[in-house]
């Protein structure tokens, strides 16, 4: 990284920490225990530009790149998982797709909205029966003249009764068929379109995770992102940058979990010194530091490719796969540093442990991930 780089990621990332101490963290555990979705916070974080953290300045954003994004991401998540998978979602999917596929008119209307926070983004792909195997979506839009006609649902969507614009996948071809999906602009209110079922989840409580139905929902043609039938080849792309942000929200989980687990060993007493003065617990916190570096070095290297315009499929699985698995097991030893008080709600880790599990399934489990790397190291 330039030196110019560093200066202003230091800055930026000093910006989202200081919102994070003030808008979140008096309200975690609140917002956790009653699975509150904040909105609006949202709109006050869409002030200090944390919505539009990709979008150019012509469009109401701030015009930065992945390295900035993901100081953001990690700033706002090691205080709150579920708030930095939010920013992530609304950032990376949604916005992401919008910019990278929509016409001049499309962004021109949605961007600057969803820029600023006055609009949230969702984005729908998941379906109750086609998770990583979209191929087999039946969420399906049937052309009638200047209308597409769609019927369906998909589930475990990131602001799915909440978000105020979706960008929705949905089968316009035969099954199976790679060209066969188109992506639709949906905007809330639109008939036939409505919020389903809310989960009841493990972690991440105050990110909203919801269905979306369509019944009979009429959707005008020029809602159509990019071409017919290029729907699925678009959401692979948008997969690319949805990876690198998953990366990030794992990296905040696991340096949350560590700096509270660090600070904790250095203040707790037993036998007559610190425990961190004991190996067995010093060496814990050496093996959580190095496997920080090393996911954040290949979170890092992902985003560089991204920022470049460079193929980077392979890149962000690896990121999104190592930097999720050693969120768990950093905040899993973040507990037991923690001992009995870790088990209970009146420290930071047990939140921390139950957010980092969440990252090793959304936007592909661990096991797709290696499908995918395992596809590009062989080819």
């Amino acid at each position: 990284m330039t030196a110019e780089l560093i200066d202003n990621l230091a800055m930026i990332e000093q910006s989202a920490k200081d919102f994070a101490e003030a808008y979140i963290k008096p309200y975690i555990m609140e917002w956790d225990e009653s699975q509150h979705f904040p909105i609006e916070m949202f709109h006050k974080m869409g002030e200090f530009g944390f919505l539009g953290v990709l979008v150019p300045e012509e469009y109401g954003g701030v015009g930065l790149g992945y390295q900035e994004y993901i100081s953001v991401i990690v700033e706002i998540g090691k205080v709150c998982g579920s708030i930095g998978l939010s920013v992530a979602a609304h950032n990376s999917l949604c916005t992401n797709h919008i910019l990278s596929f929509g016409n001049e008119e499309q962004k021109q209307k949605y961007l600057p909205k969803l820029a600023s926070g006055e609009w949230i983004g969702a984005w729908g792909l998941t379906e109750p029966n086609t998770g990583s195997d979209a191929g087999r979506m039946k969420c399906v839009a049937v052309q009638d003249g200047d209308y597409y006609i769609l019927n369906g649902t998909k589930n475990f969507i990131t602001h799915g009764k909440s978000g105020h614009v979706a960008v929705v996948i949905a089968r316009t071809g035969e099954l199976l068929d790679s060209h066969g999906m188109t992506a639709f602009v949906v905007e809330r209110g639109t008939p036939g379109f409505s919020g389903g079922k809310k989960e009841n989840k493990l972690g991440m409580r105050a990110s909203e995770t919801a269905e979306m139905v369509f019944d009979n929902c009429r959707i005008h043609k020029n809602q159509v992102l990019g071409e017919v039938g290029d729907g699925f080849i678009q959401s692979l792309k948008v997969l690319d940058g949805g990876r690198i942000s998953i990366a990030a929200v794992s990296l905040a989980i696991a340096k949350g979990a560590y700096e509270a687990a660090v600070k904790y060993a250095q203040e707790r007493e037993q036998f007559g010194k610190t425990i961190s003065k004991f190996q067995a617990i010093s060496f814990k916190l050496a093996d959580m530091s190095t496997k920080i570096e090393a996911a954040e070095l290949l979170t890092r290297q992902a985003a560089n490719l991204k920022n470049q315009g460079q193929k980077c499929t392979k890149q962000s699985a690896m990121a999104k796969y190592y930097a999720s698995e050693i969120a768990c097991q950093i905040s899993n030893e973040a507990v037991q540093i923690f001992g009995g008080y870790g088990y209970t709600k009146d420290f930071p880790v047990e939140k921390f442990y139950r957010d980092a599990k969440l990252c090793t399934i959304g936007e592909g489990t661990s096991e797709i991930q290696k499908v995918v790397i395992a596809r590009d190291i062989l080819r």
